[in-house]
């Protein structure tokens, strides 16, 4: 299997949601659809098939830091890893735009968050709940009575 193929076919997908993301207020309905579920999806397949039909020869788990790194010395387990990664980091990117849309927090603030979730996923999730809290906080509570 030619893994640098594979790398750059799913990288470039994943550029495409991303970019997606980035014009997201020009698009949203698509945005949702492209970023938020086809190219997740086809990532996520991409994923799965990597999984059933590419062997582990190396051993490894996810019971101990020590088969986490065993397993990730084998190149489909390394390959799988990294699609995993693109998949969710992706779909939460576009989970930020939507629900920044649906509370009507400007793009603009939202902006820094997308590259910080493509390039340190959590960081990224945590530095737009920061945002979101601030932006809560300037209008009414939730469930604030009339």
């Amino acid at each position: 299997m030619d893994f640098e193929m594979v790398f750059s076919a799913v990288g470039l997908l994943a550029m495409v949601g991303w970019l997606t993301l980035l014009i997201s207020p020009l698009i949203p309905v698509w945005s949702d659809r492209i970023a938020g579920l086809i190219v997740p999806l086809v990532l996520a397949a991409t994923y799965v098939a990597f999984l059933l039909f590419v062997p582990s020869e190396n051993g490894g788990g996810f019971s101990s830091f020590a088969e986490v790194k065993q397993l990730f010395t084998n190149p489909g387990a390394l390959m799988a890893g990294w699609i995993h990664f693109l998949a969710f980091d992706l779909f939460v990117g576009a989970w930020i735009c939507r629900t920044a849309r649906d509370e009507n927090i400007m793009f603009w603030m939202v902006l820094p968050c997308l590259p910080a979730t493509f390039m340190f996923g959590p960081a990224g999730f945590l530095l737009f709940c920061a945002i979101r809290a601030v932006a809560r906080k300037g209008g009414q509570p939730e469930n604030a009575a009339a």
